[in-house]
């Protein structure tokens, strides 16, 4: 067993752990939380199988930007935090569920490769990733920004009810100014 295996092995294991963590705490921040662990521990993955632009990228899309808007959202809106006993739910259906699609996609997988070695493809670079990203796919690139701007936007607009909040007049109601001492 190689030095690679073994840390591949390792940050399987602490990511498989964690991102159990990631669904059965009952804390949203500390499942947040758990999920900058998760998907590092995908990062290191991609660094032992020298994907180390695809690495970076995930560390700074996902962990750096994905997690921070998610608890940002979550600290925005004011939500409750903690464990509520008014979300609490059987757990034994959502099991069975995840127990049957993670059986249906081990079968999937098995049935797609049936355990023959697949011919790895000429490793890139980030020449080359960069050249078709800018190229081909700027576009698509530009306008996911675009959309990531107007949920951000939108997620402010909707917690805030001050914003956007017609004034006391345009209510039908007398302002401040049109109020005459009696």
């Amino acid at each position: 067993m190689t030095v690679s295996d073994v840390l591949t092995l390792a940050l399987g294991a602490v990511a498989l752990g964690s991102g159990l963590l990631v669904v059965t705490t009952r804390h949203v921040v500390r499942a947040g939380l758990w999920l900058v662990v998760t998907l590092g521990a995908i990062a290191g993955l991609y660094l032992v199988l020298t994907a180390e632009l695809v690495a970076w990228v995930q560390v700074l899309v996902y962990v750096g930007a994905v997690v921070v808007l998610l608890l940002f959202a979550v600290m925005l809106t004011r939500a409750p935090i903690g464990a509520s006993a008014d979300l609490d739910r059987i757990r034994w259906p959502g099991a069975v569920i995840g127990a049957g699609a993670g059986a249906g996609l081990a079968a999937l997988l098995i049935d797609a490769f049936r355990w023959t070695r697949v011919a790895t493809p000429e490793p890139g670079n980030a020449e080359k990733i960069g050249a078709a990203l800018f190229r081909t796919w700027v576009l698509p690139f530009e306008l996911i920004s675009v959309l990531l701007l107007a949920a951000l936007v939108g997620a402010i607009v909707v917690s805030r009810p001050d914003i956007g909040a017609r004034p006391p007049a345009a209510r039908g109601g007398a302002g401040p100014a049109e109020r005459r001492p009696g």
